[in-house]
């Protein structure tokens, strides 16, 4: 202790023992303890929050107006590009249950086939408003059956020989259902429309290796090519893509592939690209390609009829979603009906619990089945 401290202090009142004091540090910058700070907005402030919430509800008005309207003459149009007489022979719509044919065209730029008018993919849709469920009937191109007005012969050709109102009258004759809507799908516009969305998903069910369609000019490169590869599994596709996915009929890893593999790849691709369009991406874009989003398309449905059945692919599951399909037993090249077809359409109209092909019914025993499952060979 330096000299002359003393180790107390010294007060007025008295002298105080104890230890010396430590000296205390300085206080911070800018100030002694922080202080709490509470932001009060003023009335004016206020104020404004009624009115941006006004603004953002008439800024989603007029965006919806304007997808409505955009896509409303995308409907129009498609209306338009429909046959008058496919609209004559179609049944009123009726009841809970609403059946839609789709018809799968991709001929128009394919060598050698410019002409032909027959379809590739056939597919029934069945849309139970109160259950809430879609059901799928695919029909093979090569199954006979007969032609109203022409005898027996594969059902693709009534398309070639009496166009959309034959074909509707000829499926009719076949399924005993009522036709109510029909829809002509020209999958060769489809690259474009699957290029607007941003390109789809689809869980690919098997690898598969298939040459078709070769992309080079010379026979001698074609042969070299060792044909289009798609891996198993979920992979993200743009419109050239999914549309070779759609094509595939013939698999050289699975020799049991058939006209169903190529109707279950049409049926992928429509319902992947019905999900995109009713996706959250795609109503942003609505008052830009609304009017471009039914170019591939045909159609007698009117605008309300689509924002319904949207409505109702939106409110069913995609695991109580009924895929089904006629067949029969192979003979020459055509698929002769059986009587299973019949139990088929039972199933179809929700009078009968859904049952597989029967086991050893092969490529094309007739059967449904739930959900995401695939019909294959049994």
């Amino acid at each position: 202790m330096p000299s002359g401290e003393k180790p107390y202090r010294v007060y007025r009142g008295g002298r105080a023992r104890g230890k010396v004091p430590k000296a205390q540090k300085p206080p911070p910058r800018g100030g002694g303890a922080r202080r709490s700070f509470n932001f009060r907005p003023s009335r004016r402030w206020l104020r404004w929050i009624p009115v941006a919430l006004g603004m953002f509800v008439v800024f989603l008005v007029v965006w919806g107006l304007a997808s409505y309207f955009q896509f409303r003459n995308g409907v129009s149009d498609a209306n338009k590009r429909l046959p008058g007489g496919a609209r004559q022979v179609l049944d009123d719509d009726h009841g809970s249950a609403t059946d839609i044919l789709l018809l799968g065209t991709d001929h128009a730029q394919l060598k050698g086939r410019e002409s032909a008018n027959r379809t590739d993919s056939i597919t029934l849709l069945r849309v139970d408003k109160d259950k809430h469920r879609l059901a799928y009937l695919s029909i093979p191109r090569d199954l006979r059956v007969e032609i109203p007005g022409h005898g027996s012969g594969k059902v693709n050709a009534a398309m070639q020989l009496g166009g959309a109102a034959l074909a509707v009258k000829t499926i009719r004759v076949l399924t005993g259902l009522p036709v109510n809507h029909v829809v002509i799908v020209d999958f060769s516009q489809f690259q474009d429309l699957i290029d607007k969305l941003g390109g789809i998903t689809i869980d690919v069910p098997e690898r598969i290796v298939s040459k078709f369609d070769c992309p080079y000019p010379t026979e001698e490169r074609c042969a070299q090519w060792d044909g289009w590869r798609f891996a198993k599994g979920k992979q993200h596709m743009d419109g050239r893509r999914a549309l070779i996915y759609a094509r595939v009929r013939k698999n050289k890893l699975n020799p049991a592939d058939t006209d169903f593999s190529r109707a279950e790849h049409n049926q992928q691709v429509l319902n992947a690209v019905g999900a995109k369009l009713t996706g959250f991406g795609t109503v942003v874009k609505l008052p830009f390609i609304g009017d471009d989003l039914l170019a591939p398309v045909a159609t007698d449905i009117s605008t309300e009829g689509f924002l319904s059945l949207g409505w109702s692919k939106f409110r069913g599951s995609a695991d109580g979603t009924l895929h089904c399909r006629l067949g029969g037993e192979s003979s020459g090249g055509d698929i002769i009906p059986t009587e299973e077809d019949r139990a088929v359409i039972s199933m179809v109209k929700g009078d009968s619990a859904p049952q597989p092909p029967p086991p050893g019914s092969g490529a094309f025993g007739p059967g449904c089945v739930i959900g995401n499952r695939t019909l294959g060979v049994r």
